[in-house]
């Protein structure tokens, strides 16, 4: 499970895009979302751009763990059809160090 980090932001967006798509080839198609507690627009961005890639690879990406914040900006920007974000409460497993992505600027 790719497990992110406390923020993704505009700031960091870019280095945890990339390293998110790193993990995607690696076949990862589960995404943590509940140790996040800043995010911004640009978080709503990484995850699309996520979903692209793994529907190119015949992938459908899991996002769980999504807080308030960032499910009410997927709704809000009226992508919730393309990125299915389970609540925090849904998030199960561990977060290890090596899953986890972390970029704080």
């Amino acid at each position: 499970m790719l497990s992110l980090d406390t923020s993704l932001t505009n700031r960091n967006a870019a280095a945890v895009l990339r390293d998110g798509l790193a993990r995607l080839a690696q076949g990862e198609a589960r995404v943590d979302c509940s140790g996040l507690t800043q995010v911004d627009s640009a978080a709503v961005a990484v995850l699309l751009a996520w979903q692209r890639d793994a529907a190119s690879r015949g992938q459908s990406l899991a996002i769980v763990g999504a807080p308030a914040q960032l499910a009410d900006l997927v709704k809000l920007y009226g992508v919730d059809s393309l990125l299915q974000v389970a609540p925090q409460a849904v998030a199960t497993g561990t977060q290890g160090a090596q899953g986890t992505i972390s970029h704080r600027h």
